[in-house]
């Protein structure tokens, strides 16, 4: 069962989390270049995997419950991070994204928000594969 948890998580983090933060690095050059046309659809995609996005956490605790690892550095600094990387999601890059598409002016602040939103995701991915402390070897 844990590899039927660990395989789902795996997936929904690459479906969920991909599109959303391909479609956020998008949308700053899109608004520069004034190709509003995009705008409206790279929005709908953060919003709409930002939403799928949540099976990601779920399939994640359900594996670290199942692999006993909950109590765990690594882990609880993923959660940690996860929170992060979801809030800088929900309350700073969508509403700005929003924003930008009712007004269509650029917006460095969008721009470092979803680098951060990336940072943030790169780093869980990197302490999911690494594990500090794991006896796998990796």
């Amino acid at each position: 069962m844990t590899k039927v948890l660990l395989s789902l998580h795996v997936i929904a983090a690459i479906l969920a989390v991909g599109p959303v933060a391909v479609a956020a690095s998008m949308f700053p050059p899109a608004l520069r270049r004034g190709r509003a046309e995009h705008l409206a659809l790279l929005h709908r995609i953060c919003r709409v995997y930002a939403r799928i996005g949540i099976a990601v956490p779920l399939f994640g605790l359900a594996t670290a419950s199942a692999l006993g690892v909950l109590g765990d550095a690594w882990l609880i600094t993923s959660i940690g991070l996860t929170a992060a990387a979801a809030a800088v999601l929900v309350f700073l890059m969508l509403p700005g994204q929003e924003r930008l598409l009712a007004e269509s002016a650029p917006s460095g602040r969008l721009a470092m928000h979803t680098g951060i939103f990336n940072l943030l995701w790169t780093t869980v991915t990197v302490l999911m594969i690494v594990r500090p402390g794991s006896t796998t070897g990796v």
